[in-house]
């Protein structure tokens, strides 16, 4: 006995199949046919013949059950399945799929990898909130806490209560030129190690360029004066700066009573803007500076994952991958290219303005040992080389310049700041006595940024008005 296998066609196909077999069987109308199938005579003739010989067979599509000539294997998905679960885990789909071609020689779609990893049951950790509710739906189906039969309000109750809503970010109209506006802001995360850092990130609105970044162990001076040190050694003088103003409030509620003038971060920023023509905006609307805040949440997503795959642990390694390699990849990817744009940057100051500008000011008083505290030591004023006395308790201002000199400013002059040791290095009558050349000091004229009277009007102003510069 000879069984005949049972051919079961696709609905397209089906219906081709029966109109040929009506067709042939009745002597039909071969115009008719081919109007129906929406194909030429031609091909209707092909048919037939393919139906006498062939019969219902015949019309089963040749590339059914056929793997595509141009499909990848199947190992190279469970390969990535692999990778993303073991390496690279918290990398977002398109950051993985550009370090699969880069890093492991897989040169795959992005929308051949987001397949795979979705049919897998990994989500990525970007993804929108649309995704994420079908996500939780689809899980919530399956864990049976939810059902088919439930009403969408009563689905939506319950897919709520799993996933959180964000904030969202509206958009607005970005400046015209290049160095128009300046984002900043300070991002406190665990960037790398097993300690939290911050990110100091400054962001052109214009082109969505990083002009500046650096790593600090606080939301500190320190780390703004390193990203404002970038901005105007790289581009000049920008027009204007928003950035936030929680630092100096929380600082003014949480210590008032021992608030120094060293200590405050946007009033001592804000004097240097000042003296470099730079306008200062502070706002505590996050909205309000929308990029900086999308950038951070980029840089969270991107940065952490490869400052980890790199087993960069410390500061120091962290900030020189992030000026050398991180940043300017950052930009080649995702900002315009700021040469198209015309440019409202102020001409670089040279080095010695840009030293005593971002500089950190620090009332002090003079003792009767004609010293001055700073930071546990003792200094005392020359010039020229000669000690300078004056009248215990006369109020001066320490200047700290963005190097790392000291110089203080008393009356009308400003004199240079030499540490007092607790005891001599050399002994002039046990040791033998090398005569040792010491750097000069640059020590700049007096000046009005240097004045203390300016600086302390300045400081009440900013914390009474809140106008930094």
């Amino acid at each position: 006995m000879i069984y005949m296998r049972k051919v079961e066609l696709r609905m397209n196909e089906q219906q081709k199949y029966e109109i040929i077999k009506d067709l042939v069987d009745h002597d039909g109308n071969k115009k008719r046919a081919s109007k129906k199938l929406d194909i030429s005579i031609r091909q209707v003739n092909r048919l037939i013949i393919t139906y006498k010989e062939k019969g219902k067979a015949g019309f089963v599509h040749g590339n059914r059950n056929k793997k595509p000539i141009n499909a990848l294997d199947s190992t190279i998905s469970d390969d990535i399945i692999t990778l993303y679960n073991n390496k690279y885990y918290d990398f977002n789909f398109k950051h993985f799929n550009e370090y699969l071609e880069k890093e492991e020689g897989i040169k795959v779609s992005y929308k051949f990898t987001y397949k795979t990893l979705t049919n897998a049951g990994i989500i990525s950790p970007k993804a929108r909130k649309k995704t994420k509710r079908e996500y939780a739906k689809k899980k919530l189906l399956e864990q049976k806490k939810i059902n088919l039969a439930m009403s969408d309000e009563q689905v939506k109750t319950v897919i709520d209560h799993e996933i959180a809503l964000e904030d969202s970010h509206p958009r607005g109209e970005k400046p015209k030129y290049f160095g128009e506006v300046v984002e900043q802001d300070g991002s406190i995360h665990l960037w790398f190690g097993e300690t939290k850092t911050c990110l100091h990130l400054a962001i052109d609105k214009a082109t969505s360029t990083i002009v500046g970044a650096w790593f600090d162990k606080q939301e500190t001076l320190n780390g703004y004066y390193h990203v404002f040190y970038q901005i105007l050694t790289t581009y000049g003088i920008p027009y204007k700066f928003i950035t936030d103003n929680r630092t100096v409030f929380n600082f003014m509620l949480l210590n008032s009573e021992k608030r120094t003038s060293d200590k405050d971060v946007l009033t001592q920023y804000g004097y240097a803007c000042k003296q470099l023509g730079v306008e200062l905006e502070t706002t505590s609307v996050s909205q309000a500076k929308g990029l900086i805040e999308r950038t951070n949440g980029t840089f969270q997503g991107r940065l952490v994952q490869e400052l980890r795959l790199n087993n960069i642990t410390t500061i120091d390694e962290a900030n020189k991958y992030l000026l050398e390699i991180f940043v300017p990849n950052f930009n080649n990817k995702f900002a315009l290219d700021y040469r198209k744009f015309e440019s409202v940057f102020e001409e670089t100051p040279n080095e010695e303005k840009i030293n005593y500008t971002l500089a950190i000011l620090t009332e002090r008083t003079i003792d009767n040992g004609n010293s001055i505290k700073y930071y546990g030591k003792y200094y005392q004023p020359y010039l020229n080389g000669k000690l300078k006395c004056f009248m215990p308790k006369t109020k001066c201002l320490v200047i700290r310049a963005y190097n790392g000199d000291l110089l203080v400013a008393i009356d009308e002059q400003v004199l240079e700041l030499k540490e007092l040791n607790r005891n001599e290095k050399l002994s002039k009558e046990f040791d033998k006595m090398v005569e040792q050349k010491e750097r000069k000091k640059y020590v700049p004229p007096m000046s009005h940024p240097w004045k203390l009277a300016s600086f302390k009007k300045q400081m009440q102003k900013a914390h009474a008005n809140h106008v930094y510069a």
